[in-house]
């Protein structure tokens, strides 16, 4: 036995070491090694709220500091902020794209004198060096669309330069436009440049361009006037967000540029504007001032020579496009979220909606010493060897439907001696969906058992879970949209975990994400798909591996035996993943279960959603003790905690009040305690259930707050 031990704690040993490297690699490649991205950016990404990406060369080489950081960074971000989208401002800080800046972020790139104008060309040795610079607008498309940003927000866009047709000198904008989808909001092409050749190079490129409002005239930065027509316009947001919707639903992977018009009580003469403009031109010659050291040189110059109207005009023409491209990105994603809306794929019958339970099947055999010491060194301890059906997934379906919430069941079996057993025994479940593979084996588990009922040693032979894949489970999508709950075990491969996060986000779906056990708790973590989730179900030790995986502060790493200090170590753990998820239900095995989440009106509300509409509500935790068991009682402790989330999520699924719920899930839990069978055949409707529920009396529950 002693041999057997330190084997499997080798295997498990390396298993782990193999776990931390993966998660270490796929944050690596989920987070990207170039990127950060701000939370605010990446929750309203998660969320798919409006965004509107913003350029930073027009912090870093558009304007003097402080005046850069007061009207080009902060001002901007106001008014995006103000009209309902949220600002991302994107610029390089020492080798990495930050999208989403914080103050310190702008203070440092808007006064600092060594920064970068950063290009296409430009990315990758700014990148490599650990350079910081401000990205243009070619720059700062790439970094949107990659991040999944669909509006961008600019002054003046970049063309072909006044006599490129022999210099060749042609922003990259213009050829950005043509290969990467992403919406620009600009007022026209700077003035300074050659507006008849841009608009005919733009057409060259593919990129639909649009004037915004009731004239086709297309603006030239400080002048409502260029002289040239826009070949299309659209004459509100709702207008411009039907076309960048329609061109991103091509896939054409090229941009459309909204021109708007700066103010009319703002903007300058276009007579005033061109003789600047020629004047500053022939300066620039006279000077050698070429490549991109020319747009900046003849802006500053055609300030001094109108005597700051163009500044004038610059300043509000931004403002005003943020203003128009906020609410362009606000019309665009409620128009994404409506024409979701209406693919929902819609039930042609009237029979209600099933929840749905994604995880394993095991067939279990389950050795109880009888001994109160299980000897080792290859002796044979007496006890008793029972073949039962379990998996965490199989075993949350089981519970549901002896409650009369009989789920639809995605998971996989092998066909071979074990799959036929695993369907007569649970017959009573909906098991029409389950995968049966030829060539793959049912999974199975053996576990030896103290005669106390805790787990000794287990061991698994579960790969036939990887069959649980996102393409067999995106076939029932129609089930899992209209699903009141979809629960997921930690069994399931790690890309059909981010599948059902997804829908989540999209359809507003409620998830119970059940964590199996400590090597598999953290998969949802590895990237932000875990803040779709609704709710999770782990003990303390799984609740530790999560945080290490998030890499949040743990504490001591003895578990702690008194209740105070296990209560105390839980609302620790549970306290960071409350931004998100609705509920975090800890199973403290002999001291019960710890309920942490936000309190409503003294409780704990299981209602999804509610921990979003009440921000001020104050966290708290409530801890109820189990149901006493003698140790002679005890039988198997396997499914006691799967029994446990079952019945709380019937009593939710039936609407009861959250006292009710737990109550629910601690009796389904002693009468799994009590039987062989990872869920006890006992449970039903008139064995757990609200009436059971008022008919007993209850230890005192206890509340702590989390604030």
């Amino acid at each position: 036995m002693h041999k057997m031990i330190r084997r499997i704690t080798y295997t498990l040993e390396r298993h782990v070491s193999t776990v931390v490297r993966g998660t270490t690699q796929v944050r690596r490649f989920l987070h990207g090694a170039y990127f950060k991205i701000h939370p605010s950016v990446q929750e309203a990404l998660m969320d798919r709220k409006p965004v509107v990406a913003l350029e930073s060369t027009i912090i870093t080489h558009g304007m003097a500091y402080p005046q850069n950081l007061r009207c080009m960074a902060r001002e901007v971000e106001e008014v995006v902020t103000t009209n309902g989208a949220v600002p991302a401002t994107i610029g390089i800080l020492r080798g990495h794209i930050h999208v989403g800046l914080t103050d310190e972020e702008l203070e440092f790139l808007a006064s600092s004198r060594n920064t970068v104008k950063v290009s296409r060309r430009d990315l990758p040795y700014v990148l490599s060096q650990g350079l910081s610079g401000g990205t243009t607008v070619s720059g700062t498309m790439i970094a949107a669309h990659k991040v999944g940003i669909s509006v961008f927000v600019t002054g003046g866009l970049g063309g072909v330069h006044r006599g490129g047709e022999n210099s060749l000198d042609v922003s990259a904008d213009l050829t950005e436009l043509g290969q990467t989808p992403v919406a620009v909001v600009s007022a026209g092409v700077k003035s300074i440049l050659d507006i008849g050749r841009t608009l005919e190079y733009l057409e060259t490129q593919g990129v639909c361009v649009a004037a915004f409002g009731q004239s086709r005239e297309f603006p030239a930065f400080f002048s409502r006037q260029s002289g040239f027509q826009a070949p299309y316009h659209v004459q509100d947001e709702e207008e411009a967000a039907e076309l960048i919707a329609s061109a991103l639903g091509l896939g054409l992977n090229s941009g459309v540029l909204i021109a708007v018009p700066c103010p009319q009580e703002r903007a300058t003469s276009a007579q005033v504007i061109e003789e600047a403009t020629q004047q500053a031109l022939s300066e620039a010659r006279s000077k050698g001032i070429t490549g991109k050291e020319v747009t900046p040189f003849l802006l500053q110059k055609i300030s001094e020579l109108t005597d700051g109207k163009s500044l004038d005009s610059n300043l509000a023409l931004i403002q005003n496009n943020a203003r128009v491209g906020s609410c362009i990105a606000v019309a665009l994603s409620k128009l994404q979220k409506a024409r979701r809306k209406r693919n929902l794929p819609q039930r042609e019958d009237t029979t209600p909606p099933q929840p749905v339970v994604i995880g394993g099947i095991n067939v279990d055999f389950i050795a109880k010493a009888q001994n109160p010491v299980i000897l080792g060194g290859g002796q044979t301890n007496a006890g008793r060897v029972r073949r039962t059906f379990g998996g965490v997934g199989r075993n949350l379906a089981d519970c549901l439907s002896r409650l009369e919430w009989a789920p639809l069941f995605l998971s996989a079996v092998g066909k071979d001696e074990h799959s036929e057993s695993v369907l007569h025994c649970c017959h009573h479940m909906d098991m029409s969906a389950i995968l049966h593979l030829e060539g793959k084996s049912t999974a199975t588990y053996c576990a030896v058992v103290t005669r106390g009922g805790e787990l000794s040693i287990g061991l698994g032979d579960m790969d036939i879970h990887q069959q649980i894949t996102e393409q067999y489970v995106s076939q029932f999508k129609e089930n899992l949209c209209q699903a009141p709950l979809v629960c997921i075990d930690g069994n399931v491969p790690l890309s059909t975990i981010q599948y059902i996060c997804q829908l989540a986000r999209e359809y507003q779906l409620a998830v119970c994400y059940e964590p199996t056990d400590e090597n598999k708790a953290s998969k949802p973590f590895l990237s932000d798909s875990w803040k779709a989730l609704t709710y999770i179900s782990p003990n303390l030790q799984e609740l530790r591996a999560i945080n290490r995986t998030l890499g949040n502060p743990l504490p001591a790493e003895e578990l702690p035996f008194r209740l105070e200090d296990v209560v105390q170590t839980a609302v620790a753990l549970a306290r960071p993943l409350l931004a998100h998820l609705c509920c975090v239900v800890v199973t403290l095995g002999i001291h019960g279960v710890l309920l942490c989440g936000q309190s409503l009106g003294g409780s704990i509300s299981l209602c999804p959603g509610a921990h979003k509409q009440t921000a001020a509500a104050s966290l708290c935790a409530t801890h109820y003790p189990a149901i006493h068991i003698s140790r002679e009682e005890i039988v198997n402790v396997s499914g006691a905690g799967d029994s446990l989330m079952a019945g709380i999520l019937a009593g939710m699924l039936a609407k009861h009040d959250t006292d009710t719920c737990v109550r629910m899930g601690l009796l389904a839990a002693s009468l799994s305690l009590r039987s062989y069978e990872p869920i006890s055949p006992a449970i039903s409707t008139s064995t757990v259930s609200q009436e059971q529920v008022k008919s007993r009396s209850w230890p005192e529950v206890k509340v702590w707050k989390m604030d």
